[in-house]
């Protein structure tokens, strides 16, 4: 029974003259680990609104709602911090590996309301020229095209929304009008486009 006690006494002084393991925190500012996984954030430059984040939040943290008012559609990306759980699948699962990154931020505890602690942001949306349904966001179709570089011309929407970016094509709303052949080489929905191909 003697030598257990020894063993004590033992690692009790070795841990008595060497460097503690643990941090002076909140005394002393903490640096978490490089892959520390903390509060995440959209970067409103880099996000182009896909919502892939929002279809892989497994606590239904991330949120959006397309909006639409007479001076343009917009759609609202949502991060609700009180629930998300720092997962990291919105970071893993970004098209842009950019959109939203998780932050080393560990020190979360606050007392402010649950109703502020969130962060939106907000894209613009691209209508349909003939039914003037948002289709995607603008930054979405710009990254598309860069993306797939000239693979793009096979995709008609892609092609026109290109050229009106380029101030090439003008943006002539239709709604309600009958199909012509020439609606084919607009940036249109799905529906419209099925409609524009099989009817005229």
């Amino acid at each position: 029974m003697k030598y257990p006690k020894l063993r004590e006494i033992k690692g009790a002084l070795i841990s008595f003259f060497t460097k503690s393991y643990t941090n002076k925190f909140p005394f002393a500012p903490h640096t978490p680990f490089k892959r520390y996984r903390g509060k995440p954030y959209y970067d409103k430059d880099k996000c182009i609104g896909c919502t892939a984040c929002v279809n892989v939040c497994p606590t239904g943290a991330l949120s959006f709602e397309d909006t639409d008012s007479g001076a343009g559609a917009k759609r609202t990306l949502k991060i609700r911090w009180d629930i998300c759980i720092e997962c990291g699948q919105c970071e893993l699962n970004c098209l842009t590996a950019e959109g939203i990154k998780l932050s080393q931020e560990f020190d979360i505890s606050t007392t402010e309301k649950r109703a502020d602690l969130h962060q939106n942001i907000e894209k613009e949306m691209i209508r349909c020229e003939h039914c003037a349904e948002p289709i995607a966001c603008r930054d979405h179709l710009v990254w598309t095209i860069k993306k797939i570089g000239p693979l793009h011309t096979s995709n008609t929407s892609l092609i026109a929304f290109q050229q009106q970016a380029l101030s090439i094509k003008t943006t002539v709303s239709r709604s309600k009008e009958k199909f012509v052949r020439a609606d084919r080489f607009r940036v249109l929905c799905p529906h419209c486009r099925r409609e524009a191909v099989f009817t005229s």
